[in-house]
């Protein structure tokens, strides 16, 4: 792989942002952008347990998709305090992933606001997203192929992003929005994976109080070197490709997929997975 570090900033104006990088669909690292936020003053793992600790969270871990898994269907759940306990006494591969902070802990929305970045963002979609050391997210795409602003608290993390145009070199699963889950993205085997050879991308390290844009449709890898967590803010898709491909996400390709599952069981799964190997091999191979 090759990869790029992401543009980073200490700011810019919407005016910057939209030329810079909506438009031509480019990330970019801002440093301090939302600085006068409370969220970046207040929010750590001690505030979310005394805003959130009796909440139960779902929790999803690095196993591999099984067939009796729904879509997007949590692996364990657990009480708020217990979850950010155990990130700070030991490493956990537990992460909690799309958790709607309006929806769970309404009074935290008053310790940040929308960000003018010169497009609309969807007020009633924040969401949480926490890991412990070292436990990290498979390559994917996001279902809506949604703007996102990924905003950092607390700790260190690291983000692999790729266009999607180089979709043909990462194993993509067929129906479905990841790669082959037994890709290490931080350390590849080329050996097993010739096509990532190809794969052009960028890199981003994040700390707390940045916030990294990742256009539509990006393949995003997250790592989390500390323990941590981070929101997400997004916008429509403006690509009326993109915005069409995101309603059959939706609408036909998660169902048809769960739909196969209980068919065809783990037939389904592993059908999938060899056929992102021969779809990626043909594509190195013309």
């Amino acid at each position: 792989m090759k990869l790029q570090p992401v543009d980073t900033v200490d700011t810019l104006t919407r005016e910057e942002f939209k030329k810079n990088y909506f438009k031509p669909q480019k990330p970019v690292v801002i440093k301090h952008f939302v600085d006068d936020w409370e969220a970046v003053k207040k929010w750590d793992f001690d505030y979310m347990k005394q805003v959130a600790g009796d909440k139960i969270v779902p929790l999803y871990d690095n196993r591999p998709v099984d067939y009796r898994d729904g879509f997007n269907e949590p692996h364990a759940t657990m009480k708020m305090s217990e979850y950010i306990d155990l990130l700070q006494k030991e490493p956990t591969k537990y992460r909690i992933f799309l958790w709607n902070i309006l929806k769970e802990v309404p009074e935290l929305q008053n310790d940040f606001n929308y960000p003018d970045f010169g497009i609309r963002l969807m007020k009633g979609l924040p969401m949480l997203f926490f890991g412990g050391k070292d436990s990290y997210t498979f390559m994917h795409y996001d279902i809506d192929l949604a703007n996102i602003f990924h905003f950092h608290f607390q700790g260190k993390k690291q983000t692999i992003l790729f266009h999607p145009n180089q979709t043909k070199y990462l194993y993509k699963i067929p129906h479905s929005l990841i790669t082959r889950e037994d890709i290490d993205f931080v350390n590849p085997d080329y050996k097993k994976w010739p096509a990532l050879k190809k794969a052009k991308g960028f890199i981003a390290n994040l700390e707390h109080g940045n916030v990294l844009y990742m256009p539509e449709g990006y393949w995003h890898y997250m790592r989390y070197i500390t323990p941590g967590f981070s929101m997400s803010l997004r916008a429509i898709a403006r690509n009326p490709k993109n915005l069409s491909k995101a309603v059959y996400n939706v609408f036909v390709m998660r169902h048809y997929d769960n739909l196969m599952r209980r068919i065809r069981g783990q037939a389904w799964i592993d059908w999938k997975n060899e056929k992102a190997i021969k779809n990626t091999q043909k594509v190195i191979a013309d």
